[in-house]
């Protein structure tokens, strides 16, 4: 195995930060983020709130969600709280962090920002049908 150099610890670094500021949330990460806006949850109680918060838009499947806490935890945008055991199940709960919170704060007005751009030129090209 190869040592890292310095230099190829920035780069990865740099590239980390680049990406972090850069991808933008899937719908998925962005509800099941959201749903630990009031507080800590656990994994079901993550899909379900991320599902009434979307609409019924988003189903997460376990796998889905559970990859995407891993992510999460990875760029410490949650953090993970002790396991414990409730009504017979294995639980942990999952909180937002300060850094988690940002991304979600960030991600929200640049959604809001293009939907207003898209409703503003909506009206203004009433008569335009693409073929």
């Amino acid at each position: 195995m190869r040592e890292r150099s310095s230099l190829d610890a920035s780069l990865t670094i740099s590239r980390l930060s680049i990406y972090a500021r850069v991808v933008e949330l899937r719908p998925p990460s962005y509800f099941a983020l959201a749903a630990l806006i009031d507080g800590p949850l656990h994994g079901y109680a993550i899909v379900r709130r991320a599902a009434e918060l979307s609409d019924g838009r988003v189903r997460l499947s376990t796998g889905t969600l559970y990859a995407l806490l891993e992510r999460a935890l990875a760029e410490s945008l949650v953090i993970a709280g002790e396991p414990y055991v409730e009504g017979g199940r294995q639980r942990r709960d999952y909180t937002l962090t300060p850094a988690g919170r940002a991304m979600l704060a960030r991600e929200a007005a640049q959604l809001a920002h293009a939907a207003r751009i898209v409703s503003s030129r909506l009206p203004a090209t009433p008569g335009v049908v693409v073929a």
